[in-house]
Formats: structure tokens, C-alpha cells, sequence
């Protein structure tokens, strides 16, 4: 019997002849991820478990991200208590404003193909688009790791998702990954893998796949992985010769094959107030907004704000909408800059953010309050996550949130 990605991925970590579902085992952790929100408490655990120094500094990866710039005082405690740890331990990989961290760890080479990686967050998931195990953590487990290099797992069964066909214009990978959060439910993944495949993910840019991820969390997913191609490979700097053993078999064990035709989907939106309430942007039509956001972890990419920029140019933001754009890394930023992307959503009056997690987690950078309605392009919309219990969020492709912001109210791209 053939194996799944995940499987394979644990039996090369661990050196296994073989794994199957349920069985718990422990891994050798190729690197850690810590954000800002979280460095207090992974120190405080670390020293209380009587470590007193890192099992290995250079897989350590902090990141300056959530609260970024400071929006309350006691956000500064978080940036001491990481520096002071940083100095104490060694750690030599910062990341101070360069990005939001899901965005940093593949694209700075942290998260490889056959890696396996966990972060203080639970959208760690996101570097499966490039073949690599990852997956959320809380801090006790994330000190552990740091004295150790080692983490306990049970492997997971494996969810195959096939996606066949060519994509209409207007439906992109955030519409893909709504749709499957709806049919599976937001429990429907739970522990589990995803694996996807099949000729429209063949096509898809890693940022596309990371899209899809990123958001599988949403479903309960323990991972979301995709096969590493010739585009994985530049975009990692692998050969793709040392990663090509990452693939589902055909013989491979799955608990459950949910199968698209790419022509039948078409643009959706999770509304108020959970990701699994996913309906056709064709039912919701018509209602109106007063901010929309691009940006996040999950829509921040180059490819997201170029997709905002066609739609936007030459044409104006409704006066009564706030747009806020924020790219997911410094260098993102810098590449959108470059080819004019930033501009043209500058002059379609759109707010421009440096790079960083603000109104996704509700912090800095334009939360709302009662009875006002957001299209966003991040991964949740629970009650108070971008301001009061009283807003209501919906969430969308970079391309219905560009549409919508030109017409004040939730509309498909043309």
C-alpha cells in the first residue's frame, strides 16, 4: 500500500520504514516559528521547565508581526520580553516590521519542501504550499520544542481534494478554499490532512496555493499540502530532484476524496460570522459596505494586489467606503511599488499599510464598530475579530473585495 504526502514526509523525518493513522510518534523539528503575541508566555514556559539554552538558535525564527506598529502600551512589554530573550539565548533569525510571518517563513527560505515546522499560530499550515508539514502549536508545546527539538505527533489521516478544469476569470484560490470550507464544514478537517491535486492546481502559483493553506486551519486541518513542482523548487531553492519523493501514491490510504470541476465554481463569501457559512457572492449581492480590506496572511500576495490594481484602474473607491491595503512583507511591497500596483490603488483612494498583521487580528490599521460591514480577504471572520461583536465581516477573493470597493457595496468581478 502506497503513501500519502504526510506519511511520507514523517517516515524521511523520522526514519521509519513505516507510519500509518493514529500512531503517535516523535519528530525532529527543522524549525520553530515564535510571533511577537506570543514570545511572553514561550519564555516564561522555557524557563519553567528548567532550560537554559536552545537546542539549536539558527532553527529559531521570531517574528515582529501582530502588534506592529504598537497600538497600547503594553504592546512594548511583548518587543522586551522577545529582545530580552533574543539576547539571552542567541537567537540569530529577527524579523522586526519585514512582514507577517506566514509570508516570511517561505518566502525567506525558512519552511522547506519535506520540512517539518511548527509556529506559535494556527495558521502555520500555510507552508504546506511548498510540500512542508506545518502546523499550529501553543506556547508550552513551543518550549518544549526549543529545549528539545523534538515534538510528538499522531499522524493524521489524509482528505484528498481534486480540482480538474480551468477556473473562470473571476474565481481565484480564496474562492476555492471558501467553497471546501463550506462543504467539509468547520470541523469537517479536524486533525486531519489535506492533500490537493489534479490539473487546476498544477497551474496554480504558489501564492495561490498558499492562499489555500493558509485557510485550511479553517476546517480544523492538522495540514494542508500540495506536491512540489518546477515552480515550488525556484520559488524555494530546492532542486526538485532532492523533493520529488513528496506525493501523494495512488495506492495511498485517504478517508474521504472531495473532487471539483474548476468550470462549476464560482465567486463566494463567507458571511457573518463563521468561515463556514459560505454562500455564492450572486445571493449577497447588493449589500452594502463601509470598508473593505486586501491584505493579510492569506491575501497580501503580489499576485492579490495585482488582481486589485486591474480591477481598480481608472476607477474610484465609493466615497462612503474605506479601502484598506496591506501587503504581506516589505518585499512584497516593495515589488507592488515597483510595478505600479501600489499606485493605482493609491489613486483609486485606497489606504496603503506597511506590511503586518493589524486589522486582521484586530489591532492597529482601521477597526470598525457597531452595525458597519466589512469584505475582507483574511482568514476569519469571528465576532470581534476587526473590531465590536456588532460588525459584521464578510470575506472574499482580492477580486470581489476590489469590485466591491468600487461599488460600495458586494459584487462580483466582471
Amino acid at each position: 500500500m502506497g503513501n500519502t504526502i504526510i506519511e511520507k514526509i514523517i517516515q524521511k523525518n523520522t526514519g521509519a520504514e513505516s507510519v500509518t493513522p493514529g500512531q503517535i510518534v516523535t519528530v525532529n523539528v527543522d524549525r520553530v516559528m515564535i510571533h511577537d503575541i506570543f514570545i511572553p508566555f514561550v519564555a516564561e514556559k522555557f524557563e519553567e521547565m528548567g532550560f537554559t539554552k536552545l537546542w539549536d538558535p539558527d532553527k529559531v525564527v521570531l517574528i515582529y508581526d501582530h502588534l506592529v506598529p504598537a497600538s497600547a502600551v503594553e504592546d512594548i512589554r511583548h518587543f522586551k520580553i522577545g529582545d530580552a530573550f533574543v539576547n539571552k539565548y542567541g537567537l540569530k533569525n529577527i524579523h522586526r516590521s519585514d512582514g507577517i510571518c506566514h509570508q516570511l517563513m517561505t518566502e525567506c527560505g525558512y519552511a522547506k519542501p519535506g520540512d517539518i515546522v511548527f509556529g506559535t499560530d494556527s495558521h502555520t499550515t500555510t507552508y504546506g504550499c511548498v510540500g512542508c508539514f506545518s502546523s499550529g502549536i501553543g506556547y508550552t508545546e513551543m518550549a518544549a520544542i526549543l529545549g528539545t527539538g523534538e515534538m510528538w505527533v499522531r499522524v493524521p489521516e489524509t482528505i484528498k481534494v481534486v480540482i480538474d478544469g480551468k477556473l473562470p476569470e473571476n474565481v481565484s484560490s480564496k474562492d476555492i478554499i471558501l467553497r471546501l470550507i463550506g462543504d467539509l464544514g468547520a470541523d469537517g478537517a479536524t486533525y486531519k490532512a489535506l492533500e490537493f491535486s489534479g490539473s487546476t492546481v498544477e497551474k496554480m502559483s504558489v501564492a495561490s496555493r498558499m492562499t489555500i493553506s493558509n485557510m485550511a486551519i479553517e476546517a480544523g486541518a492538522k495540514a494542508a499540502l500540495f506536491s512540489p513542482d518546477e515552480k515550488t523548487a525556484e520559488y524555494s531553492e530546492v532542486e526538485l530532484s532532492d523533493v520529488d519523493w513528496i506525493y501523494g501514491d495512488e495506492d495511498a490510504q485517504y478517508c474521504k476524496t472531495v473532487v471539483y470541476r474548476a468550470e462549476d465554481l464560482v465567486p463566494v463569501v463567507a458571511c457573518p460570522s463563521q468561515v463556514d457559512k459560505i454562500k455564492p457572492v450572486s445571493e449577497v449581492e447588493g449589500t452594502e459596505l463601509d470598508q473593505v480590506f486586501i491584505g493579510s496572511c492569506t491575501n497580501g500576495r503580489l499576485e492579490d494586489l495585482k488582481a486589485a490594481a486591474e480591477i481598480l484602474e481608472g476607477r474610484k473607491v465609493a466615497d462612503y467606503v474605506k479601502l484598506i491595503v496591506t501587503p504581506a512583507s516589505r518585499k512584497i511591497y516593495m515589488e507592488a511599488s515597483k510595478a505600479g500596483y501600489l499606485k493605482t490603488l493609491a489613486k483609486a483612494g485606497a489606504i496603503i499599510t506597511q506590511p503586518g498583521c493589524g486589522l486582521c487580528c484586530g489591532r492597529a490599521g482601521g477597526i470598525l464598530t457597531d452595525g458597519e460591514k466589512i469584505l475582507a480577504t483574511n482568514n476569519r471572520n469571528f465576532l470581534g475579530r476587526m473590531g465590536t461583536s456588532k460588525v459584521e465581516i464578510y470575506l472574499g477573493s482580492p477580486k470581489t473585495a476590489a469590485a466591491s470597493a468600487a461599488a460600495g457595496k458586494i459584487v462580483a468581478a466582471k
